[in-house]
């Protein structure tokens, strides 16, 4: 029985991560989700987004009017878990500046032993950003995650196709480090073992 159950959750997490059907129109009543065999598509998930799978477990969808909000926001907290994964890592292993201030190998230890000044920077960074991209968030038409000024030259030479790739790929990444992160603290927290550190416990 629980290698059934086993494998049932295996086959669900890596349908999750699998690539979406672009331009289903529609959502028939009982179709069932590939990412939850035995749960129907939510209404609203009618696989327009990249990474649609139809997921939503909790019925999450059913209570937003906006799920092009909801992409913002995955792709935000997407986008932070890839920088913070990769930060905490080269914390860890990564050369360092120079000074007491920024020797501590600890991710965490780290955001208090820099000090005041340094957060204040980051903080203010994230704050510039959200204030550029505000309006776009909650009232533009644009698709969800474009930053403007944050587009490189050569993505207007690309085809449409190759943008979809790009777009499914990046919501994977971003799911993916979102997980990470919380596999990163549970490491550095509960088990105070390094980031690569693949030991058993005792």
């Amino acid at each position: 029985m629980m290698k059934s159950v086993c494998l049932a959750t295996l086959a669900a997490s890596a349908a999750a991560f699998a690539p979406a059907q672009v331009g289903r129109s529609s959502v028939a009543l009982s179709e069932m989700s590939k990412s939850i065999p035995f749960l129907t598509v939510p209404e609203k998930l009618d696989g327009s987004m990249p990474g649609d799978m139809g997921f939503d477990p909790m019925g999450l969808s059913d209570i937003q009017t906006d799920l092009r909000y909801s992409r913002w926001a995955e792709l935000k907290h997407g986008r932070v878990c890839m920088l913070a994964v990769t930060g905490m890592v080269w914390q860890e292993y990564g050369w360092h500046l120079p000074g007491d201030a920024y020797a501590t190998t600890d991710p965490f230890e780290a955001i208090s032993s820099v000090g005041f000044g340094s957060n204040f920077q980051t903080f203010l960074a994230i704050g510039v950003l959200e204030l550029i991209n505000w309006d776009e968030t909650f009232n533009g038409e644009s698709r969800p995650g474009v930053v403007q000024g944050f587009v490189p030259q050569w993505w207007s030479k690309i085809s449409d196709a190759q943008k979809e790739i790009h777009y499914e790929q990046e919501i994977v990444h971003c799911r993916l480090a979102m997980i990470a992160f919380i596999g990163a603290t549970h490491q550095t927290f509960l088990l105070q073992k390094g980031l690569l550190d693949f030991s058993m416990p005792n």
